[in-house]
């Protein structure tokens, strides 16, 4: 992934985000239980830090070995789709089994960080 596409990435990750968090805070209060609606609060919290996560790998890019930097984004920017992407489906649908992606998404949002860490000390 290039920088230029990560910068494209991140700014849309957060402005959504934004968005979501509320959405999350004014339109669903009304429509959900108050555990879904920490859930949807979880998958915003996420998709901010991950979305501005998304700008610090595009900035840092020309300070990192390329393949890894590429790879550090990719992973973060998948795996903050499948974890607030679940959480929000599971959210808007009742669908609880979604939750069940929820940890590979986390999962993918950690290897990108240590991806990240990998292609600092590759350079």
């Amino acid at each position: 992934m290039t920088p230029r596409f990560l910068i494209l990435c991140g700014a849309l990750v957060l402005a959504l985000g934004v968005a979501a968090g509320a959405f999350g805070a004014h339109g669903l209060k009304r429509l959900v239980a108050p555990e879904l609606l920490e859930v949807w609060r979880t998958a915003a919290h996420y998709q901010l830090i991950h979305g501005a996560g998304l700008l610090l790998v595009a900035a840092l890019a020309p300070r990192l070995a390329p393949a890894p930097a590429a790879w550090a984004g990719g992973l973060m920017l998948a795996g903050l789709i499948v974890f607030s992407g679940s959480l929000y489906a599971m959210v808007l649908t009742g669908a609880r089994a979604l939750g069940a992606i929820t940890p590979v998404g986390g999962l993918l949002m950690i290897l990108s960080w240590l991806t990240l860490a990998w292609a600092a000390y590759m350079k």
